[in-house]
């Protein structure tokens, strides 16, 4: 989920309730008719905020489990990886010390 989502979902929001705001202001209705279109309005505009952020919220859930299981691979891959490598430097140490006692042993003759 990126920034520009958010900025999105903000604008929506902003504009919604200005819409609602000027619409209200408009309106040629009475007051007792006025506050039911507003609690109307403002139930709506509740419900579509609420599934919203449901809908973002399952989203960005599915995104983490998506970067967890994409790291916990990387990371197996970088520890399997690794694990060669120290085996080679094990050899090659390994190769290295017996050269240093067959010299030692040469030397003590």
């Amino acid at each position: 989920m990126s920034d520009n989502t958010g900025t999105t979902f903000l604008a929506l929001l902003t504009g919604a309730a200005i819409g609602i705001g000027v619409g209200i202001l408009y309106a040629p209705d009475k007051g007792e008719k006025t506050r039911k279109k507003i609690k109307k309005k403002a139930m709506d505009t509740t419900q579509d905020v609420t599934d919203r952020i449901a809908n973002l919220s399952e989203e960005l859930s599915k995104t983490a489990d998506a970067k967890k299981v994409d790291f916990e691979k990387r990371l197996e891959k970088t520890i399997s990886s690794m694990s060669y490598k120290a085996d080679d430097i094990i050899v090659t140490l390994e190769k290295k010390l017996e050269e240093l006692r067959q010299k030692n042993a040469q030397l003590q003759k």
